[in-house]
């Protein structure tokens, strides 16, 4: 529970300037202590309206609409909801008809502005990065244009994702059951300006970590391409998967005993199967024959924190994001060491519910800054035990629609579905020439360095931010 603090009480005009509101959450987030500090501070504020440009004046979200989903790239733009914008990976957004994002043309996101989840969790951010031109957004994504010519868009992200930011934008919610916030109630929200140079010091780090993420992107994609191109499966870059012919009416032979589930021999995953065995291959029982290759265990979560022997639990919901934002922290002590990974571990959502665009059959590669963390027990470990047949390589391959639609197609279990024991070491995995290999994996491992520096260079600008206001305070 919290309570006010004796520093910084509860003061009867701070209910007048919150409108007479009477529930706790604007006097105990630290919003308006984070408010009444930037007030004090000697230094130039402008409002945020005042900093912005654009549509509606440069803050605003949408309207609600009727949303028509394709499956045709041609015919329709990818389309991000307030979840999805924390993802680092954007290949499997769900595709938005053209009819209806071109009447929305503000919709589509810009480079340098900063998202904010408006609808549900408030105060989620996102910096758009270059490579999410062409993507358009929900109505719980709020946008936040600024004008270039007064204020640099890496400074202002950086600051409304600061401590005094969000903060001061969270408690601006209203809502009982699913709270929400509108552009009017951030529109005044005070940004504290500082000399040029540092201003612009903290923009390039931004934009340097932005363009870093677009790289990751690309990497990812092109080791992907790489991939099937080197084991000789290029079709299977551009599966176009719905414009096969469903599978109705198919018929199966050699049934065994393993499966007599309609699903696990479905005849679109078997044309994929069978391909992927026409190549050179190898299962994935063997390559992780002295490896791992199952489900992590169940155990009691203990809660802790970060400052007293805690670790970050990363579920399904957190696996795909940039930052593990929102992971529960849990005794280290009282945790297994197998939801711990080695370095290049494979991980693929393989509990729950499947959906079109859900998680289920997606993977991830733990490397870099992600290892501290531990992973629960819904994560398929895939641990190579071959030299030859590195992780990064793996990932390259397992992260393809190809590979996740083979995945789907061996579900087991009738409430929330799992995979497949038996079927999934089956899996036939490509085995590409040495030197294509080893080009296949350096270009995933650059994808992630890349994207770990964009991490680091994002915290360096926030700590010159802090330092900034903190001195200014002194």
């Amino acid at each position: 529970m919290k309570i006010a603090s004796d520093k910084n009480p509860v003061m009867s005009g701070w209910l007048a300037e919150q409108g007479l509101r009477m529930d706790a959450s604007p006097y105990l987030s630290g919003a308006l202590e984070a408010r009444k500090l930037l007030e004090k501070l000697p230094v130039e504020k402008n409002r945020l309206r005042e900093v912005t440009t654009g549509h509606d004046g440069g803050i605003f979200n949408g309207p609600q609409f009727s949303r028509t989903y394709l499956t045709s790239p041609d015919h329709a733009v990818p389309f991000l909801g307030s979840t999805d914008m924390m993802e680092a990976d954007f290949s499997f957004l769900p595709l938005l008809a053209k009819t209806i994002a071109n009447r929305l043309p503000y919709l589509e996101i810009q480079p340098g502005m900063t998202l904010v989840s408006c609808s549900g969790t408030i105060g989620r951010m996102a910096y758009a990065r270059p490579d999410m031109k062409g993507i358009w957004s929900s109505q719980h994504v709020m946008k936040i244009e600024p004008d270039e010519a007064v204020i640099p868009s890496g400074y202002l992200y950086t600051f409304l994702r600061s401590p005094y930011g969000v903060p001061m934008i969270a408690s601006s919610a209203y809502g009982a059951i699913i709270q929400h916030i509108e552009p009017h109630h951030i529109a005044d929200l005070p940004v504290p300006r500082f000399a040029d140079a540092l201003e612009q010091k903290i923009h390039k780090l931004v934009e340097e970590a932005a363009r870093l993420r677009a790289a990751y992107q690309a990497g990812v994609r092109a080791a992907t391409e790489d991939f099937f191109k080197s084991v000789g499966l290029p079709e299977l870059n551009d599966l176009r998967w719905h414009e096969q012919a469903r599978d109705l009416g198919f018929e199966v032979v050699e049934v065994t005993a393993a499966s007599l589930r309609a699903m696990n021999h479905a005849s679109r995953a078997m044309q994929i199967k069978e391909a992927l065995t026409s190549v050179e291959h190898s299962s994935l029982g063997q390559i992780c024959a002295e490896g791992r290759l199952a489900t992590g265990p169940m155990f009691k979560r203990i809660d802790s924190d970060l400052n007293h022997g805690g670790c970050l639990l990363v579920g399904q919901r957190q696996g795909w994001w940039t930052r593990p934002e929102d992971a529960r922290v849990i005794s280290r002590a009282s945790t297994p060491d197998d939801c711990f990974m080695a370095d290049e571990t494979v991980l693929v959502a393989a509990q729950g519910l499947p959906a079109e665009y859900g998680l289920f059959g997606r993977a991830i590669l733990v490397t870099g800054s992600w290892l501290p963390y531990a992973y629960s027990q819904h994560f398929l470990r895939i641990k190579s035990s071959s030299p030859e047949v590195p992780g990064a390589y793996l990932y390259a391959f397992l992260r393809s629609e190809a590979a996740m639609r083979l995945f789907r197609s061996m579900l087991a279990g009738s409430g929330p579905q799992s995979i497949h024991a038996l079927l999934l070491t089956e899996f036939p995995i490509p085995i590409a020439p040495p030197t294509d290999r080893e080009r296949i994996a350096e270009t995933v491992r650059q994808a992630y360095r890349n994207r770990d520096q964009a991490d680091k260079l994002e915290d360096e600008a926030l700590t010159l931010l802090i330092k900034a206001i903190e001195e200014a305070a002194a």
